[in-house]
């Protein structure tokens, strides 16, 4: 689901800043397929008309045109702007901009690239960057990872400017909490409070955090304070309502859930949330349906139906783990020794109602079933998560 709301940066119009699907790429033909002689008109982009500079440098008159959010001149103008100086940061970065706010995303990270080729550390480039990456592109791994690293970047820079600083650090917090990296995500969204007290955004974004870290309590009263807001309200609502579903505040809990799905019912439908019964029953046939090595390996190895990850569990290591994890292996991997701290010495947890929010349908809900149980099954062989991010089993 997509937690973000509108986010403006306010010295630079960077587009949509919801995440959006990038348009596909048009279909290669074969070689020496008559398309190659005669390309469609779908394949050949509109020409751009001649950029309208009004007697300034083309590169002014295309940030006055981004400045007053008219993309396509801005565009036509930075496009002639980097013809005219292929080797100026400036003006590639200032095409990447328009081509973001454009949604012409593929072209924008080309533009960026060039820029940031030029110049690694130009600042509008870095920070056009970074947001296309952490915010615009479709959320992955590898986009949060970049959009992090031209953030941290950004924010290292020995000259960056005072007005800039608050949007490189608000763009690191959003990738970082992103990738799961809480504890960094908390110190770059309380400096941009620091200078902005009252970006909603940054509020957002801390408030997330903090409930990543398992600080509930600090999390609640975060969450209270964004109710009202009515572009995180419902995101709000929905982590007061796993809040109190962990005190066992069930109508509560309830109430909050209820007005999430009012407010955004695209972000949180219904879940498809099977009895406690129903769910052993689709961890039991997950189990069952493991090639024969793995089912080997978990032999005197509980693999338990549960309802919510366990304070204990989520603060047993540093940092915690995060409370809407979807399964937890626990105890020492295959051929090391028990401590006997654990009785039994290894076990799997799944979570019902995480596992039953993380998807739409009970199709999806069997699959993330098996995904998770996979996921826990090769950290009973050794792998680490990055490990098993690589394989496909985040």
């Amino acid at each position: 689901m997509s937690r973000r709301g509108s986010f403006a940066l306010c010295l630079l119009l960077l587009g949509a800043c919801q995440r959006t699907t990038p348009p596909s790429a048009p279909a290669v033909p074969d070689a020496g397929s008559a398309a190659t002689l005669a390309p469609t008109a779908a394949s050949v982009p509109e020409p751009l008309p001649p950029c309208r500079a009004k007697g300034a440098p083309p590169l002014d008159a295309a940030l006055g045109y981004l400045d007053d959010g008219r993309f396509p001149e801005a565009l036509s103008c930075a496009a002639q702007a980097s013809a005219l100086e292929p080797d100026s940061a400036a003006a590639h970065a200032a095409r990447g901009e328009a081509l973001a706010s454009l949604n012409r995303t593929a072209e924008a990270q080309v533009a960026y690239a060039r820029a940031l080729a030029i110049d690694p550390g130009h600042p509008e480039g870095l920070l056009g960057a970074a947001h296309l990456y952490a915010v615009q592109l479709p959320s992955s791994r590898e986009y949060d990872e970049l959009g992090a690293l031209y953030a941290e970047r950004g924010l290292s820079q020995p000259e960056v400017s005072p007005e800039l600083l608050p949007r490189f650090a608000l763009v690191a917090a959003m990738a970082l909490n992103d990738l799961g990296q809480a504890a960094e995500a908390l110190q770059r969204a309380s400096l941009v409070l620091v200078r902005e007290p009252k970006n909603l955004e940054a509020a957002y974004e801390k408030s997330l955090a903090l409930f990543e870290l398992c600080r509930f309590d600090e999390a609640k009263v975060a969450f209270s304070g964004l109710v009202n807001d009515p572009e995180r309200g419902a995101h709000a609502h929905y982590h007061l309502g796993l809040l109190l579903e962990r005190e066992g505040k069930w109508k509560q809990a309830r109430r909050h859930f209820d007005k999430a799905r009012a407010l955004s019912p695209e972000d949180f439908p219904v879940p498809p949330m099977p009895s406690e019964e129903e769910f052993r029953e689709e961890v039991a046939q997950a189990v069952a349906s493991l090639p024969g090595d793995m089912r080997k390996d978990l032999t005197g190895v509980p693999v338990r139906a549960e309802e919510l990850p366990a304070d204990e569990d989520l603060l047993s290591g540093e940092p915690p783990l995060s409370p809407a994890i979807l399964g937890l292996f626990r105890g020492p991997p295959l051929g090391e020794p028990c401590d006997g701290s654990e009785t039994p010495c290894r076990s799997v947890a799944l979570y019902r109602l995480n596992l039953a929010r993380a998807v739409r349908t009970r199709e999806e809900l069997r699959e993330q079933i098996k995904v998770t149980l996979l996921h826990e099954v090769g950290h009973l062989r050794g792998e680490d998560d990055q490990e098993l991010a690589a394989r496909g089993l985040e």
